[in-house]
């Protein structure tokens, strides 16, 4: 079965989350909040995520009281804050990354579900593979 991380994020006009499609492109499964209510909302709803990644930023309420209702709800849920360009960590996180670079946040995901991410690959590269017939197939100019 795939991971599936809760992302909590600031909303933008006219934009989906940039760290919904990086996790997605990855083939993990995401649901994604705008703002820390709906994030509470939506973990009471699918509580049986892999974890949580958000922005140390995020408006509504200060990161600190946000994690603190998270481990209300599950003491044992990994949490992922994002803090580019500064130190601010939340009290009771689990992860904390200070940077925007997708591969670092990838990278900590898969650590989180690393036999469910030795499968994505696993997958991918079969996905890939041809067979010698195939591959003269595609060097046919027919």
């Amino acid at each position: 079965m795939r991971p599936c991380f809760l992302i909590i994020d600031n909303e933008y006009p006219e934009s989906i989350s940039t760290r919904k499609l990086v996790i997605e492109t990855a083939k993990m499964n995401v649901i994604t909040c705008y703002s820390p209510k709906e994030g509470i909302e939506t973990l009471a709803r699918f509580p049986q995520v892999d974890g949580i990644v958000l922005d140390s930023e995020i408006r509504g309420t200060s990161c600190d009281e946000f994690v603190k209702q998270l481990r209300e709800m599950r003491r044992d849920l990994p949490v992922v804050v994002i803090s580019p360009g500064g130190d601010h960590k939340c009290d009771d996180e689990t992860h904390h990354i200070r940077s925007y670079d997708p591969k670092q946040l990838l990278e900590l995901l898969q650590k989180l579900r690393p036999v469910e991410s030795r499968e994505i690959v696993r997958h991918d590269e079969q996905m890939g593979r041809k067979t010698p017939e195939q591959k003269a197939k595609d060097h046919d100019p027919r």
